[in-house]
């Protein structure tokens, strides 16, 4: 047989209030092999948890495996209630509180394991399956619940960080207690290395090894047992409704015998630790009580490469600007709750969640521009993200953000990002009047999918073919080319595609020539769709002009073109369409 470590070396090494996880409590078994037959070994690993109040310490220390092992639950008198989540020690006297709750049933019905909803509203969580996030957080895992193979729970624990910000800010420390046992049944104790019995006590655990002697099967010791059995005389199953009276001497009987089980002789070697340890407050709640604690973190805010730091920065007055390299949005993006607007052409707003939006410029080498208190008010954990993209000045500020934050002057252009949402119900309302249905197709994917074009998609490696792929999806993919080729047949025996059914239908209210050089720009991001496939070096050149694409422009100017030619495009088939409907009103 495998070595076994008896001694818990590896447990007892570790503290709880070290772990990144902290259990709350725990009930876990594993075994393996037939129960009472060599080679049959098991491991337990129990834990339970109550907060107490950093004043009532002595009496926490009193606490232990014989009080925390099982959930004392509800239960009520005449005279007493005691709540769920109360931890009493005796009788009416409250001295903590459990931020686990177990419920268990009568039935076969799974038991449940509640995470405290204290814990969840102070933290602001938000429970996902078996998982707790902080969305306000970048949805970081808080508390997570792991349960056996059956889907019964058997571990509960939360983030060390959290669990003492919560601590702190109830000023209360975490009583634990953990009992574990290892197990294994040998016919030989040289089988897993002659552990010699025994029994010890530190500071913080108790330990005790002990060899039991059994048969095989189960029975303990020698195997020697007894049965005594007793019985009534007096009822009588022929009567319809039996009604005995009280046993007596003369209504009874009795037998007992006793016997020996036989078979082969093994040995169980059982491994056994108690621990108890605090969990401390942390020394600030910086979550639930808003206290302050030193960043550490600061930014690049002259060409020299000086720093000032965040608390430094967190003054409104103080107006500096900080710049960023572009990347810092799309990383943001793609976080859950990530959030993109446009107010201008190149300004917006980027945030972790949408309620809460960080006012950015784009300067003339593609740099980010964010005003410095509106950095050093953030989060901290947002200003790492932040401060990771941060580099020396260049370029100046964004000619758009300072006409905003220090003019109080807003440029009156619009970003295409903005332009494109607006666009295309307008051009479906367009297009329903003049051929009887909208020109694109609704999808359920359709937002999730506008929300993801943007420029900043330019910047990864094929980013500008990527997001020409989904402009073309948006797009020509829900065009409905039979509503336009009813109005404009292609000739027998020939196939039109979505752009050439559009461009067709624009050739019966605009020359061809013209409806085909409008169409450019559509065509151009159609031929990037496939570009990595099938073009050549020079085709892709070509697709890039036919988009109105600068080829040797940067990748961010690359995605703001395409977008831009894309929206000059379906502005002018607007401008068309809407054309048509007024000489039609004119004509009426």
């Amino acid at each position: 047989m495998e070595n076994i470590s008896f001694d818990f070396a590896d447990i007892r090494k570790r503290l709880l209030s070290k772990a990144v996880w902290v259990p709350l409590r725990a009930s876990e078994i594993v075994s393996d092999g037939e129960p009472g037959r060599a080679g049959w070994k098991e491991e337990f690993f129990g834990l339970g948890s109550v907060a107490i109040p950093v004043a009532k310490r002595g009496q926490a220390e009193k606490i232990g495996w014989q009080e925390l092992s099982n959930s004392q639950g509800v239960w009520a008198s005449e005279k007493l209630y005691k709540p769920a989540d109360v931890f009493q020690r005796h009788e009416g006297e409250d001295l903590g509180v459990s931020l686990v709750l177990t419920q268990d049933f009568e039935t076969d019905d799974q038991g449940v394991w509640h995470l405290n909803q204290d814990v969840v509203l102070a933290l602001g969580l938000v429970r996902d399956g078996d998982l707790w996030l902080r969305p306000s957080e970048d949805y970081q895992e808080v508390a997570r619940l792991r349960r056996r193979h059956d889907g019964r729970p058997n571990l509960l624990e939360m983030k060390n960080e959290f669990l003492r910000d919560y601590l702190c800010a109830r000023q209360m420390l975490l009583r634990t207690a953990m009992f574990r046992s290892r197990s294994v049944i040998v016919k030989d104790l040289k089988e897993v290395g002659s552990p010699v019995e025994k029994k010890e006590q530190t500071e913080l655990d108790e330990y005790e090894l002990r060899h039991l002697p059994q048969i095989e099967g189960g029975f303990g010791g020698d195997g020697a047992y007894s049965v005594f059995r007793i019985g009534r005389t007096d009822v009588d199953p022929d009567e319809d409704v039996p009604t005995p009276g009280p046993g007596t001497d003369q209504n009874t009987e009795s037998i007992s015998w006793s016997a020996r089980h036989t078979g082969q002789q093994v040995i169980c070697v059982m491994a056994e630790l108690w621990r108890t340890e605090n969990i401390e407050p942390a020394e600030a709640s910086i979550r639930i009580r808003g206290d302050h604690v030193p960043s550490g973190i600061a930014y690049i805010t002259d060409a020299s490469g000086a720093t000032t730091s965040s608390e430094d920065l967190n003054d409104e007055e103080k107006m500096r600007w900080l710049w960023f390299r572009p990347e810092v949005i799309p990383n943001i993006m793609k976080r859950r709750g990530g959030s993109l607007r446009w107010y201008t052409r190149m300004t917006g707003g980027i945030g972790f969640t949408v309620s809460n939006l960080t006012h950015f410029g784009v300067n003339k080498v593609d740099l980010i521009n964010v005003y410095a208190y509106d950095i050093a008010k953030l989060p901290v954990w947002q200003q790492r993200i932040w401060a990771g993209y941060n580099v020396a000045p260049e370029g100046g500020v964004s000619d758009e953000l300072v006409s905003a934050q220090a003019r109080a002057i807003v440029a009156e252009t619009t970003g295409p990002e903005a332009q494109l949402s607006k666009m295309l119900p307008s051009l479906d309302n367009l297009f329903k009047k003049a051929i009887g249905s909208p020109l694109f197709r609704s999808h359920a994917e359709s937002d999730d999918l506008l929300a993801t074009i943007h420029r900043f998609r330019g910047l990864e490696h094929g980013g500008v073919l990527s997001l020409a792929k989904d402009i073309v999806r948006l797009l020509a993919d829900r065009m409905d080319v039979g509503a336009l080729q009813a109005a404009a047949p292609p000739p027998k025996g020939v196939t039109w595609g979505s752009l050439k059914s559009l461009e067709k239908y624009l050739g019966t209210i605009i020359t061809q020539d013209d409806a085909r050089k409008l169409m450019g720009p559509l065509l151009g991001a159609y031929n990037l769709r496939i570009a990595d496939a099938h073009l050549s070096s020079k085709e892709l050149t070509d697709a890039f002009r036919l988009a109105q694409v600068d080829p040797d422009a940067s990748r961010l100017e690359q995605g703001m073109q395409l977008l831009s030619s894309v929206c000059g495009t379906i502005d002018q088939i607007g401008k068309i369409m809407t054309e048509v409907e007024e000489n039609k009103h004119q004509t009426t």
